[in-house]
């Protein structure tokens, strides 16, 4: 990806950024002239080029590339037909890198999608039980291995509270991964348009609307995790398993380790021996194999308010999310 803008402190700090994230399969050039930019594009193929909409249209005669998109310092407007879609530059990198992954991917699948490599540690939080801190585990688990190496969330519950806790608004959510996923057209590329940030760990906006979840399929649940997992150049996908209804298994059947909080009231006890029952009655052996139980410790401190994620990470439950994964047989 080369980048060109008439402010060229913007195209170095815009590479810097993205080329530190080591998260899409490209390598993001910036220049400091046309000319320099037109020498490279005669020796080195470009497939995206991200040019400020400043720079007259003749002037970037003889630049060749695959795809190209307009940094635009106003509002972006809808363009008219041959001209270049535009993203507004004054965002965040993700935010940028996003919508011109977007834009770019509104084209033909290639075997260039795909991102080769070792298949992804996949790891799922799941329990029967209810208040028991899974979701607050699986977000701890996301953000610890994310320092490690690079790491994926999604989560499977129909109100996640995700938005409300991280804040901001989500363009595209789980529901359009499951779209692109329908339509043969999801892959790694695609992805970069529709995952968002928290910290250093990627994650999949949860579901707007609960409905969207009934409609989803074990056999998509499966597909997306796996192919998270092994073309997209992540090396640990965490697993909010949530309670998918039929969907369960295949979500499960899916991941290498299943950590499953538990408690000792006994209601608890009662439900965990149901759904022991019910993996042997279905012959889940594989799944049963998998379960890791957990007591987590109750963080009393982590009362409501602001900044409720910021506190978890060095809670008692975050010190036990750490010295349990250092401690893991699977590692």
């Amino acid at each position: 990806m080369a980048v060109y803008d008439v402010d060229q402190e913007y195209a170095q700090r815009f590479a810097d950024v993205v080329n530190q994230k080591e998260k899409m399969p490209f390598t993001v050039v910036p220049f400091a002239s046309l000319e320099l930019l037109r020498e490279y594009a005669g020796r080195h193929p470009i497939e995206i080029l991200l040019i400020s909409d400043a720079v007259p249209g003749e002037e970037t005669g003889g630049i060749r590339a695959n795809s190209v998109v307009t940094l635009s310092e106003g509002e972006v407007v809808s363009v008219a037909e041959n001209d270049y879609p535009a993203v507004y530059k004054y965002q965040s990198a993700d935010s940028v890198i996003r919508e011109v992954m977007e834009k770019y991917c509104d084209r033909p699948v290639g075997e260039m999608f795909v991102v080769l490599g070792k298949r992804a540690r996949i790891l799922g939080v799941y329990s029967p039980v209810g208040r028991c801190f899974k979701t607050s585990m699986a977000l701890l688990l996301g953000q610890q291995l994310a320092r490690e190496g690079k790491t994926i969330y999604i989560g499977f519950e129909e109100f996640s509270g995700l938005q409300k806790l991280i804040g901001g608004e989500y363009k595209n959510d789980l529901s359009d991964v499951l779209y692109f996923l329908r339509q043969g057209s999801f892959h790694s590329m695609r992805l970069r348009s529709l995952v968002c940030t928290w910290k250093d760990m990627d994650y999949i906006a949860p579901v707007r609307y609960p409905e969207d979840m009934e409609q989803m399929t074990g056999d998509e649940a499966g597909r997306l995790i796996e192919q998270l997992a092994s073309e997209c150049g992540y090396e640990y996908v965490v697993v909010d398993v949530g309670r998918p209804g039929r969907n369960l298994l295949p979500i499960l059947d899916c991941c290498d380790v299943i950590y499953m909080p538990v408690r000792d009231d006994e209601m608890s006890a009662a439900k965990l021996e149901e759904f022991a029952a019910y993996l042997r009655t279905t012959s889940c052996k594989r799944v049963e194999e998998r379960i890791q139980r957990v007591r987590l410790p109750f963080s009393g401190n982590l009362k409501r308010g602001g900044g409720y994620l910021e506190k978890l990470l060095w809670s008692e439950l975050g010190d036990y999310v750490r010295q349990l994964l250092k401690g893991a047989p699977w590692r």
